[in-house]
């Protein structure tokens, strides 16, 4: 029975049982009902009181705000808490005493360097001129202890003049204050014997009151010498929530290397690594070995993110930059995205769609902007993009790549046609090659700034479907990234923004020859360097920038490498940002937004408009123009082979290097370092697929040139043909050894 009917609930077996009774003691022609049950009514349809509601979101945050302080929370914490403030309040004329003997002994440690010239001597000890500056240490000390004895002098007939002419009250007055002094002095810091800190960290801060310490802190990472010291070119001060400080190394020490090791000095600072931001200072006021440091007061990353300000924007103009996030100083990040491309890589649930949406925004709010917008991950993640778009799917599956083929085709030919176009206009309207704002909003020159956003891009990159293009078979993969790679070459200049996203950056996804034209990178968190490398560039890792190394925690911070001017200057090669917040409702937000002033200018095309009608294509003449069947490079040709253990990571490593026009020699340390290996084992290995290790000169850091003993990368290309050709056995034997 239902609510609907005031059944009761909640029955007991004595109503049964009473109902039983009176159904026999009654007529026999009494027809049982069966058991009248005694409960109470809920009716679950009435709304809930709101001072309730509004009570349980008070005690919610009252429990969980970091803002409450513990001992309000519950009665045993504020049971404890008055227990530790009695407490503290018994021992504190103890710890007031002690206090004062610690001032009174670091004071007298102060003076006893002062009068004794301690730092005088040091000085020229360091520079072995103490035996010519003894006689200038000797007088000054001297003089100091003269000092020392008139001051006692005048302090002890002041004592004796005040005492007889006001009696003791201002001695007792002035040694009270004189005991303040010294229990300030002798307070519980860092660094010294049985003290606790009184910062906020074990040497977090206390660089910023003493230099010493951040040389120190150099020498404890070993990026300077025992004998070497820093130039102080910019003391400590305030930036945000953090302390910024710029130094100079010694004149054989480069601020790359701090870079590349900033790990270690934020060990020697005793902070963690993504509080610590370090930067080479470059331009007119900075050089080589300038370093440029911001130490965070804590993780500037563990605070809730923001929501993108796009958000209350009714319109954007796409050649501005896109607010794309913030960095660790809280400095606004803006993504440029007109004239460069963009790729954006990451493991699964890490934010990857999110950033390809957030530089989707500001795009759609400019209604002079055609959209393509291929979603692979067959969800419904970028469903609100088909208000606006002038091309949409989302799917996974052979057909939804061959559409894409076809798209990408309308754009090489519709980048071709602009070109021709821009030929014929004059140099007012069109001063370069390139399309400008004018341009771009000029319906007659049908010109307009187009960005092409491609999801899970590792769909169609490794698709197999055959196809045929100029009389000859290739998989749609390889022809899909002959397309995107053509496009990400030429299509900017034309007004064309490419943007990528992947949940697998690796060099058999992605090809080489694409990856090397896309001019903006952002890598959230992926597996190791290798995938960190493939998405930011090779060898990124070893300049200090590995997103592998990135908290699981820190959903959406990633590395950006972009491609223009930002907030944190034209100059800076890469960056940690934590993108803007942007979810479905937002994101829903926008897509309207865009499509209501589409709808206004008239703008609206293609699928947004109902026309999903595909032009005629010429598919032989665009694969003229990219250049389609062309032989490629060893190492790109080497991509799709499954290589074994260890040449597949020294491939992954050398990247674009491997290339005939790359480098000719790698030295084996440089391998056995990036590639933490042992070296006999390595070397054996790399014999077993003909490759031996050979002497060969190369030139040093210091512009010297050595004999090390490293491999050619012709040898390195032959075995990757060789294993590819079938003719080598993948573990190291020819093909046709049993």
């Amino acid at each position: 029975m239902n609510a609907e009917d005031h059944t009761p609930v909640n029955a007991t077996a004595e109503a049964v049982n009473a109902a039983t009774l009176t159904a026999r003691e009654g007529s026999r022609d009494v027809e049982h009902v069966g058991p009248v049950l005694e409960a109470e009514l809920i009716d679950d349809t009435l709304p809930q009181p709101r001072r309730r509601t509004v009570r349980r979101r008070f005690v919610r945050w009252w429990q969980h705000s970091p803002r409450v302080p513990r001992a309000f929370k519950s009665k045993a914490l504020a049971v404890q808490a008055a227990k530790d403030a009695v407490a503290t309040v018994l021992k504190s004329p103890w710890r007031y005493v002690g206090a004062v003997v610690r001032g009174l002994v670091v004071g007298t440690r102060w003076w006893r360097k002062w009068v004794t010239v301690r730092d005088y001597r040091t000085a020229a000890e360091e520079t072995e001129k103490l035996a010519d500056k003894f006689t200038e240490i000797r007088e000054l000390t001297l003089f100091r202890w003269k000092v020392t004895g008139a001051v006692a002098t005048v302090v002890a007939l002041a004592v004796a003049v005040t005492d007889l002419v006001y009696g003791a009250d201002p001695l007792w007055i002035a040694g009270a204050i004189a005991s303040v002094a010294l229990a300030i002095l002798g307070r519980r810091k860092d660094g010294s014997p049985g003290r606790k800190p009184a910062l906020a960290g074990p040497r977090t801060l206390t660089w910023t009151m003493d230099p010493q310490v951040l040389v120190d802190a150099y020498r404890d990472a070993k990026l300077i010498g025992k004998d070497e010291s820093l130039r102080l070119v910019e003391r400590a001060h305030r930036i945000g929530d953090g302390w910024a400080v710029v130094v100079d190394l010694p004149a054989t020490r480069k601020a790359s290397d701090v870079v590349k090791n900033r790990d270690a000095l934020a060990s020697a600072l005793a902070v963690d690594e993504v509080q610590l931001i370090v930067e080479r200072v470059r331009g007119n006021g900075g050089h080589a070995g300038r370093v440029s440091m911001w130490v965070s007061d804590e993780d500037p990353y563990s605070s809730p993110p923001l929501r993108t300000p796009l958000l209350g924007v009714t319109r954007w103009d796409a050649w501005r930059p896109v607010p794309f996030g913030r960095d660790a100083r809280d400095r606004r990040i803006d993504l440029p995205l007109v004239w460069t491309s963009l790729l954006v890589g990451a493991i699964p649930r890490q934010g990857k769609t999110f950033a390809a949406r957030l530089a989707a925004s500001g795009l759609i709010l400019d209604p002079w902007v055609r959209l393509y917008v291929a979603d692979f991950k067959a969800g419904k993640d970028w469903d609100a993009a088909g208000q606006v778009a002038h091309r949409f799917m989302a799917g996974d599956e052979t057909e939804h790549v061959l559409a894409l083929i076809d798209w990408l085709v309308e754009l090489v030919a519709e980048v071709q046609g602009r070109f021709r176009r821009m030929r014929d206009l004059d140099d007012l309207t069109c001063p370069e090659s390139k399309v400008t704002p004018n341009m771009s909003r000029n319906a007659e020159l049908d010109m307009p700034i187009t960005g092409v956003f491609v999801d899970e891009v590792q769909v169609p990159l490794e698709d197999r479907t055959p196809v045929v293009v100029q009389g000859k078979k290739v998989t749609a993969g390889e022809y899909v990234g002959e397309l995107l790679t053509w496009l990400a070459k030429k299509g900017p200049a034309a007004g064309i923004v490419l943007v990528l996203a992947t949940q697998r950056p690796d060099s058999k996804t992605i090809p080489s020859g694409l990856r090397a034209v896309l001019g903006s990178r952002f890598a959230l968190r992926v597996m190791d360097w290798r995938d960190s490398n493939i998405v930011l560039g090779e060898q990124m890792n070893t300049r200090g920038f590995d997103s592998s190394r990135l908290l699981p925690s820190h959903k959406g911070v990633g590395i950006l490498r972009p491609d223009g001017d930002t907030a944190a200057g034209a100059d800076v090669l890469a960056m940690m940002v934590r993108t803007y917040y942007m979810p479905n409702e937002d994101w829903h937000a926008v897509c309207q937004q865009g499509r209501a002033v589409r709808e206004a200018e008239g703008t609206l095309s293609g699928h947004a408009a109902g026309h999903d009608t595909m032009p005629t294509l010429d598919h032989t003449a665009v694969a003229r123009a990219i250049g389609t069947g062309n032989d490629r490079t060893a190492a790109e040709a080497a991509e799709p082979i499954e290589l074994p253990e260890p040449l597949a990571s020294v491939v992954a490593y050398l990247g674009d290097d491997l290339d005939e026009d790359g480098r000719d020699f790698v030295p084996t340390s440089e391998l056995v370092s990036a590639l933490e290996v042992e070296p006999t084992a390595f070397g054996r290995r790399m014999g077993d697929f003909g490759c031996r290790s050979e002497r060969d000169r190369v030139a040093g850091k210091d512009g010297r040139t050595r004999q090390v003993r490293g491999y050619f990368t012709a040898d390195i290309r032959a075995a990757v043909e060789a294993i590819g050709s079938g003719v080598l056995d993948p573990n190291g034997l020819d093909g046709d050894d049993p």
